[in-house]
């Protein structure tokens, strides 16, 4: 049996009749930049993360690059980001000129630890970037407390986590101004590169759609050197026909993970994935570990299962954050997570019978080893 690591035609082909006459009315309108889907969008996905504003990007990069600038984040300014996130939280942060300050996450929900953050705010402190990775919301009590006591702004980074929830808030509306992306694997994907940013702040949204439209509140007068990251209508309108079904997907998404996690549950050499109390799931990813991850992902491999690595190489070891003198040993829990983690097929379409087989030739690793 071969099973991909994702596949998105499922999806294709139910929508394909409607994703059609979308695509035709964008094209048939004449109008393709800032126009009415990308409105429709905007107010369709503010409902749904239940916020009052949401402002369509190019991509999830720029919907957090933004974001922070809305912040006036800046030279000598630094921002808490988690150590084991995809290093595109990073960039936004470094692209303002601030400076990331990496936090390592807990081991068991892969999502920053809260009780690990104050240790790293210092004067030049200005805001916390949690991200809610791999679909599971951040335990955000203690998150919410600090940015309070030390005069904080909270950015999400929901790019991998829309429809999820903690304490009943949705990922995306507990920050004053949050980013999203809807990269086509996302469980909310675009037909290309897609973003979004979502706050409550009228002051933060105009400032928002001034810097995606080059600095430009009022067309030709430009007030910041802003930029040009605009949803376009070919992607606003898909995306507001795929919203209408993702809350279906999600429930998908649980029922295959909850599968997964019911056959592997007795792998006593390998660390499934946990939910944090108060906190729901909605499972971009299905994410294992274990010390046998090379080895396990070369005999999937030979077994005609695809899988991937989120992510092989932590931020602070890339090249391109050499500067900040980081070394390995620096944040030992982000790396271990590296060399250990394992992404196992996850994607609507998936069938029983594909995660019965997946789970099978896990066991049967087991077994050799």
């Amino acid at each position: 049996m071969k099973v991909p690591f994702v596949s998105l035609n499922t999806i294709n082909k139910a929508l394909k009749v409607e994703a059609m006459k979308a695509l035709e009315e964008v094209y048939d309108s004449g109008w393709y930049i800032m126009g009415d889907k990308l409105q429709a969008f905007e107010k369709a996905y503010s409902h749904y993360c239940e916020t009052d504003y949401c402002i369509g990007v190019a991509n999830g990069l720029d919907a957090l690059h933004i974001a922070l600038k809305t912040l006036d984040i800046g030279l000598n300014d630094e921002v808490i980001v988690p150590s084991n996130t995809y290093i595109a939280s990073a960039l936004a942060v470094s692209f303002t000129g601030a400076k990331p300050v990496f936090v390592e996450p807990n081991e068991n929900t892969y999502n920053i630890n809260p009780s690990l953050i104050e240790d790293k705010i210092t004067s030049k402190t200005k805001a916390i970037l949690p991200v809610h990775l791999y679909g599971q919301a951040c335990e955000m009590d203690l998150i919410i407390e600090l940015a309070e006591k030390y005069n904080l702004n909270i950015v999400e980074d929901n790019a991998q986590a829309q429809g999820a929830m903690y304490r009943n808030m949705k990922t995306g509306s507990m920050g004053i101004i949050n980013g999203t992306s809807f990269y086509p694997g996302k469980n909310l994907g675009a037909l290309g590169d897609a973003g979004a940013i979502t706050t409550n702040s009228s002051e933060l949204d105009k400032k928002a759609r001034s810097w995606r439209n080059y600095g430009s509140p009022q067309k030709y007068y430009n007030d910041v050197l802003g930029f040009n990251s605009r949803l376009d209508e070919i992607q606003a309108a898909l995306l507001t026909l795929k919203l209408e079904h993702l809350d279906k997907w999600i429930i998908v998404r649980q029922r295959i993970a909850a599968r997964y996690l019911n056959n592997l549950g007795k792998c006593d050499w390998l660390k499934l994935p946990v939910t944090a109390q108060n906190a729901t799931h909605v499972y971009h990813l299905f994410v294992i570990t274990t010390v046998q991850r090379d080895k396990l992902q070369a005999y999937l491999q030979k077994n005609g299962i695809d899988t991937l690595i989120h992510y092989p190489l932590p931020p602070h070891l890339q090249q391109a954050y050499k500067h900040l003198n980081l070394i390995k040993g620096d944040l030992p829990i982000a790396e271990k997570l590296a060399n250990e983690c394992l992404s196992l097929p996850m994607y609507i379409g998936l069938t029983d019978q594909e995660v019965d087989y997946v789970c099978d030739i896990i066991l049967k690793f087991g077994n050799e080893i």
